[in-house]
C-alpha cells in the first residue's frame, strides 16, 4: 500500500536557501511506500506536474547497488564549485580568505559613491554598520588573491584610509583596481567530494560536448551502474509516464553515444558523504524530472534525510530505495550525516541535462574539441600565447573553423547542416 500525503501549503524558504537544514524544517518523516504532492488544484488534482516526491524502499538489489558503488564513488572529488549547496561559508576557503560583506560595501561605495543625507561620512557609516558583529562573507563568494596581496603587502583598513583621502575619480580607480588585480574573478564555494559521470554540454571554456573526465577515463568502471541506471528508467516509466515520455522525447533528439543506453539520463552527479545546504537543482530538464539515489559501502551511517522544507516534509533515503524528485521546483538539503570509521554513503542524483539538446552529433562535437586541440598546440597560431586553450571569441563563425571542417570526413555533410550560413557566405563571395 502506497501512502499518498498532500501538502496543505506552500511555504516561503527563500531564507533558508544555502543553510542547512535539520529537524526544525519538517513536520513528517516518510519511511516507507509514500508519493507526495504540492496543495491541491481544483482543476488537476494530484497528477504528476505537482509532484514532490514518489519514494519506494528496498527497490534495487544489493547486486545493482554493490556494481553502482564500484561504478560510480570514483567520480566524487574534492571541488568547490558546489555553489549554494555546499551550504554557509567559513571564514576561510583553505589558507584562501573570502571577501567580506564589509570589504565589498567599501568597494562599492568607492566605485560609485553616495550621498549621505545626514552629513555623516559613508565610510564611517559603513565602518559603524559592521561594527561589534560577525564579519559575514559576501554571497558574490570571492577570494582574496594570496600572491598579490603577500606581493603588494596590502591591508585592507589602511587602504580605506588612503583611498578615501582621493578625488572621487582617483578614488574610483583605485577601487578597480582592487577588484580587478587583487579579489579573483572566480567564484568559490565551500570545498565538497562531488563530481559527474556520463555526458556534459558545452560551455565557454569548453565548447563542445563530451564524456566527463571521470568518464572518458574509467569507462569500463562506468558502464557497471548501467544495470542500475536501466533499472531506475523503468520505475520513471512506471511511476511518471508523463514526465517519463517528456525526458524520452528530448533524449531521442540527441545522439545516443551522449546517453545511459536504454534510459533517457545524460548525467549523474556523484556526491561523497556531502550533506547538502538547501538548493534547488539546475540543469535538469524541466519537464522530465530529477532521480535521486544513494549507496554505501556497508550502510553503516545515520542521518541524511532529504528535506523538502516548503512542504514540511522529509524522507529517510537509504541504500536500495528509490526516489523520483521534483529537484528543479522543489528546496531541498540534507540532515547531518554521520558515518562510523571506514564507511561512505554516496548520492547520486540522476538525469537530463537540458543544455545537451544544443549538441550535435557526436561526429560534429569530436571535430569541435580537435578544432579547438589544433589551434592550442599551434605554435605558430597568430593568437597563440602562454596558457591558451584554443578558445577565442567568434571562433564559430570564422573561415578558419569552416575550412577546418570542410577538410575532414563528413565535413562538408556536418557544415551543410550546423553551418548553413558558411555556404551563404561563399556565395556572396563568389558573386560579389
Amino acid at each position: 500500500m502506497v501512502k499518498v500525503i498532500v501538502a496543505d501549503r506552500k511555504y516561503d524558504c527563500t531564507h533558508l536557501l544555502g543553510q542547512f537544514l535539520d529537524e526544525s524544517h519538517y513536520d513528517i518523516l516518510v519511511e516507507e511506500d509514500c508519493d507526495v504532492y504540492m496543495p491541491a488544484n481544483y482543476d488537476t488534482g494530484a497528477d504528476e506536474m505537482r509532484i514532490v516526491f514518489k519514494f519506494r524502499k528496498n527497490y534495487f538489489s544489493k547486486e545493482m547497488q554493490d556494481q553502482a558503488y564500484i561504478g560510480l564513488r570514483e567520480a566524487a572529488q574534492e571541488t568547490q564549485n558546489r555553489g549554494t549547496a555546499a551550504g554557509p561559508r567559513a571564514g576561510s576557503l583553505g589558507n584562501r580568505q573570502w571577501v567580506k560583506e564589509y570589504e565589498y560595501e567599501v568597494i562599492d561605495y568607492f566605485l560609485k559613491p553616495t550621498l549621505n543625507l545626514v552629513g555623516e561620512d559613508p565610510i564611517d557609516e559603513i565602518r559603524a554598520k559592521h561594527a561589534g558583529k560577525k564579519e559575514a562573507i559576501s554571497n558574490r563568494a570571492n577570494v582574496w588573491s594570496i600572491e598579490r596581496v603577500e606581493k603588494e603587502k596590502f591591508d585592507f583598513e589602511t587602504w580605506v584610509d588612503a583611498t578615501r583621502t582621493l578625488s572621487q575619480d582617483a578614488a574610483k580607480a583605485e577601487a578597480q583596481r582592487i577588484t580587478k588585480d587583487l579579489i579573483c574573478a572566480t567564484t568559490y564555494a565551500n570545498s565538497v567530494h562531488s563530481g559527474v559521470a556520463g555526458w556534459f554540454d558545452r560551455y565557454p571554456r569548453i565548447p563542445f560536448g563530451r564524456a566527463t573526465s571521470y568518464t572518458r577515463d574509467y569507462f569500463d568502471k562506468f558502464k557497471m551502474s548501467y544495470p542500475f541506471l536501466q533499472r531506475l528508467s523503468k520505475a520513471f516509466e512506471e511511476m511518471m509516464p508523463m514526465r517519463y515520455r517528456n525526458q524520452m522525447e528530448a533524449a531521442s533528439k540527441i545522439d545516443p553515444a551522449f546517453l545511459v543506453p536504454e534510459t533517457p539520463f545524460t548525467t549523474v552527479t556523484v556526491n561523497k558523504t556531502f550533506r547538502t545546504a538547501a538548493h534547488y537543482d539546475a540543469g535538469d530538464l524541466t519537464s522530465g524530472l530529477s532521480n535521486l539515489l544513494t549507496l554505501s559501502n556497508d550502510g553503516r551511517y545515520t542521518g541524511g534525510y532529504l528535506i523538502a522544507p516548503e512542504y514540511r516534509v522529509a524522507v529517510n533515503v537509504r541504500p536500495g530505495d528509490l526516489l523520483l524528485i521534483n529537484n528543479h521546483e522543489v528546496m531541498h538539503g540534507n540532515t547531518p550525516i554521520v558515518c562510523e570509521e571506514g564507511s561512505e554513503r554516496i548520492s547520486l542524483v540522476v538525469y537530463f541535462r537540458e543544455k545537451m539538446l544544443e549538441l550535435g552529433t557526436k561526429e560534429y562535437e569530436d571535430t569541435r574539441y580537435n578544432f579547438v586541440e589544433t589551434r592550442r598546440k599551434n605554435k605558430e597560431h597568430p593568437e597563440q600565447r602562454a596558457l591558451w586553450n584554443g578558445v577565442s571569441a567568434g571562433m564559430w563563425e570564422s573561415d578558419e573553423w569552416f575550412d577546418y571542417l570542410r577538410s575532414q570526413t563528413n565535413g562538408e555533410e556536418m557544415l551543410a547542416k550546423y553551418h548553413p550560413e558558411a555556404e551563404k557566405s561563399s556565395l556572396e563571395s563568389f558573386f560579389g
